[in-house]
């Protein structure tokens, strides 16, 4: 019987999920979106905190975030590892669960993710499926069923024990791209890693804006350079200069 198990005997089958949204600007559907979390919510009772951890928003995402119910936190500055640290740094369930600001997790995703901790796994996320149903972006979301590190993104949305969060220090907070990728190869080293059979629902709105092909293509450029050792300043310079957000 595993620590999750006690807790949930101890509780009366409840377990604690934080869940950590790194936001910028987000005034147009943070609110929504944290009420659609607790829609979502599964009837078997976990219990929740929402904290957006926002990055000096200029609009009113926090305000917007609050009313709807979240914790807000200002970071000390924007990125999402810094972002996702910090607010994991506030959190206070068993279970951390990083969300981004424009991806929807699937009905009863606590449940999911309670379970698969339950069932050994230490971290872990979802498959991915896009707003836009253009047939690369098809393809791109049915790789993420696959276990290799290389298709492990941050809009898959990580869930990890809170113990093993601390373990690998969290997010690499030097990385201003790829730290999805760093947090998913170190957790891998410390913990059983599952992917979930379910698909979160992410905006295709940058793709829609850059060309999906594009994009794609200088995606896996920036992979690339990031496993064959391109520095950091590299990576952001190429993503700063070649993508509109």
């Amino acid at each position: 019987m595993n620590q999750f198990q006690l807790v949930k005997e101890e509780q009366g089958e409840q377990v604690k999920i934080s869940i950590v949204i790194p936001a910028l600007n987000e005034e147009s559907r943070i609110g929504r979106l944290v009420e659609e979390l607790r829609r979502l919510e599964s009837p078997r009772c976990y219990f929740h905190e929402i904290i957006v951890a926002d990055g000096g928003s200029t609009d009113a995402t926090r305000r917007e975030a609050e009313l709807a119910g979240a914790v807000v936190i200002k970071c000390k500055r924007k990125g999402r590892a810094v972002q996702m640290n910090e607010g994991a740094a506030k959190a206070t369930g068993d279970i951390l669960y990083f969300l981004h600001a424009d991806t929807v997790p699937p009905e009863k995703f606590d449940t999911l993710i309670a379970e698969a901790i339950e069932n050994g796994a230490g971290a872990g996320c979802f498959q991915l499926r896009f707003s836009n149903n253009h047939p690369v972006l098809r393809f791109y979301g049915w790789c993420t069923r696959f276990k290799t590190t290389v298709v492990r993104f941050g809009d898959q949305s990580l869930f990890v024990t809170s113990e093993n969060f601390r373990k690998v220090g969290g997010y690499d907070s030097r990385l201003i791209v790829m730290e999805d990728q760093k947090i998913v190869s170190d957790l891998k080293k410390q913990a059983s890693f599952v992917v979930l059979d379910e698909a979160v629902n992410t905006s295709a709105r940058t793709y829609e804006k850059n060309g999906v092909i594009r994009l794609q293509f200088i995606f896996g450029m920036i992979v690339i350079l990031y496993y064959f050792g391109a520095k950091q300043d590299t990576l952001v310079h190429l993503y700063n200069s070649l993508i509109e957000l």
